[in-house]
Formats: C-alpha cells, structure tokens, sequence
C-alpha cells in the first residue's frame, strides 16, 4: 500500500531534500546538493520564483518508509503569459516500483486537472535555469552539478504510466586539446572591427555586477525562441545574481560589448565542482566549504553553463571573440576538459557552434509529457 502525503512543514521539506541521499548512497556518478542551498530554492520567502509560480512537494511511504519524492510546479507566467497550460514536475525521485511512481505522478496530474492544465511535463524545475531531464544515457559518470542523475529504470516507469517523450537533450565534452585557435582567433579580429564589437576582461567578482542585469536581458532576448523558454523577471534577477555569479570565477565571465556599450554576447563557464560536492556530501561545514574552494581555484574541467548572442548578431560568427577570450584563460589556467550542460537536441544553432571541437555526446536526457 502506497501513501503519498503532502510536505507541509520545514522538517518535512528537509527530508523530501534528503531522500536521494539514501537512494543513491551505493551510486559513485550521483553528485549531492548542498541541503541548505536545495531548502532556500524551496522557500517561499527567499526564492521570488514563488511570485509567479507555486509549487508543492510530496513523499510517498510503503509503510513507515519513504519511497519516493515529487515537486509539483506550475509557473504562472507560462500559462497565463505564454498560454502554455503546462503541469510541471520535477526533483522526481523513486524506488523501482511501479506503484510508487504511478501515485507520485497521479498526484501531480490531478493538480494539474484541477487547474484546467492540458499536460504535465517533467522532469523540470521552476525555469530555465534550473535542471531539467530524466537521464537515458550515461549512467556511468559522474553528473554535473547543474544536472539530476537517475538511475537507468526511470525512464521505464515513465513510459509505463503513459508518458511520451516532449524534448530530447544531450550533454557533450571535449579535450581542451581539440581546440585550434586558428578557427577563430582570425576570424575573431575581423568581427570585432566590422562590427565595432570590444570583449570584456574581469578579475573581481565586483566588476561584473554592473553588467550582470543586463545579461539576464539578453538571456531573455536571445532564448525567447526555444520551446522550453519562460521569462527571467526583474526580481528573480537579484535572486539568480547572488546564487550564481559568487559560485563563477570572474575570468570565467565572457561580455561582448558594441561600441555604444550595449551588451551584445555573453558566456558563463563554471569549474567542475562535482567531485568537490560528492566530497561536501550535502553539507558546507565543516569542510564541504573548503572542498568547494579549492574546486573553483584549481579544477581543470569546465563546464560551459550559458552562451548567448543578441538575435541581431546571431550567426555572424561573435562566438568567435567569446571563444578567443576563453582559449587565452584556459590555457593559463591548464583546463584539460571542457563539459557542456544539456541541449536541446533540436537547437541547431547552438550545435553549430560547437562543432569545430569535435565534441562526444556522452549523456542523453529527455522530458515526457502526458495529456490530462
């Protein structure tokens, strides 16, 4: 007998939290959450996504033991805005049971029938920059941090109750060493003086802060196009600015800018912190701080976490001065691997600008949506 009940209290929300942590304790590729950072996304009065979203959290129980997890999501600005009538869900977690994940989903499907919604989708969180995708492929190393981890049944337990696949995403990595500066280092010089274009170069995180809201701009503009795409708001900016950008080296920072200082590209590149957090174990004191430090100052994998070019300057080959910039740091700072986070598979643009280093897919991951 299966007994899905509602998170309604901190304790609670704090188990829901630490569920994984049992689930994949014999798994050497699940890469934890800080637990304290995991809480603040969850509440209400830290994380302003909650002002045009809503979301409850459940556990199932077989018994007295806890079987499973599931976040039940529906963004506001998506389906009043954007008329998307979506149901979502996400941090779905569950024993090979069939059962199990078959009352956590038709929880979530009865949220969404009450809210007159036409589909659920998942797994997904509250925007785009959250994680996204069940894993289908790649079971055999470690995740990312910006990434969930799964184990291989997953996917079947969705198809068995009805799901259908929505979008398909795929992770890729190269060799630093595939890189020939001669691909753009040419090029990079031509852009810059055709079209009055200057890169910008930081060392302190205060540096960027100035340009960090109109990056969230451009994101917006530059993503507008793509199926998954829901609006970052002014307020989720602060909230976004102080979550992320302390985690990001400042040189890992990349700002095109026009000559009117307009800001017209962007990159973000983030240390490989997975190892540092399987370490951390969940917990920043006492010594998953110091863990997470020397990761930031010393790994030698990167993970490309975001890139976007105004859709005026799309395809006129600007990611040529933002790469140009990166191979100058990387090669400072001897980064030996470089890992990119899931991609649509259907963002041709995005691949084309990657193809000249000869990247290996080595993940595949999906959302799947049922009807209601």
């Amino acid at each position: 007998m299966i007994t899905v009940k509602e998170v309604t209290t901190n304790k609670g929300l704090k188990t829901f939290v630490k569920f994984p942590f049992s689930l994949y304790k014999d798994s050497k590729y699940w890469v934890p959450p800080i637990v304290k950072q995991e809480l603040e996304t969850f509440d209400k009065d830290k994380n302003p996504i909650f002002k045009d979203a809503e979301a409850r959290f459940f556990l199932a129980y077989k018994g007295n033991t806890i079987v499973g997890r599931i976040a039940a999501i529906v963004n506001w600005l998506e389906v009043d805005k954007q008329q998307i009538k979506k149901m979502r869900f996400g941090w779905f977690d569950f024993i090979d049971d069939l059962e199990v994940s078959k009352a956590l989903l038709e929880t979530v499907e009865n949220i969404g029938r009450n809210h007159n919604l036409k589909y659920a989708e998942g797994p997904v969180g509250f925007s785009n920059l959250d994680k996204v995708g069940v894993m289908t492929e790649g079971f055999d190393s470690i995740a990312p941090m910006i990434t969930w981890y799964n184990h291989p049944y997953y996917i079947d337990h969705y198809k068995n109750h009805g799901y259908v696949i929505e979008k398909e995403y795929s992770e890729s990595k190269f060799p630093f060493r595939n890189v020939n500066p001669e691909v753009f280092s040419k090029a990079q010089e031509l852009i810059k003086r055709r079209y009055k274009l200057r890169a910008l170069k930081f060392t302190k995180t205060e540096e960027v802060m100035p340009y960090a809201d109109k990056m969230f701009d451009l994101f917006n503009e530059s993503y507008a196009s793509l199926s998954s795409f829901v609006e970052i708001t002014d307020i989720q900016k602060e909230y976004f600015k102080k979550k992320f950008i302390s985690f990001v080296n400042p040189e890992y920072i990349k700002f095109v800018v026009d000559e009117n200082d307009k800001l017209i590209g962007f990159a973000i590149v983030m240390p490989r912190f997975a190892e540092a957090l399987q370490k951390a174990n969940g917990k920043l004191f006492p010594f998953g701080f110091t863990h997470i430090l020397k990761a930031k100052k010393n790994s030698k994998d990167v993970i490309f976490y975001l890139i976007g070019i105004h859709p005026e300057y799309q395809n006129k080959g600007v990611h040529a001065v933002i790469f140009n910039e990166y191979y100058e740091t990387f090669t400072q700072k001897g980064i030996e691997t470089c890992y990119r986070t899931p991609e649509l598979e259907d963002n041709e643009a995005i691949h084309k600008i990657w193809k000249h280093f000869d990247p290996v897919v080595y993940k595949r991951r999906k959302t799947l949506r049922k009807d209601l």
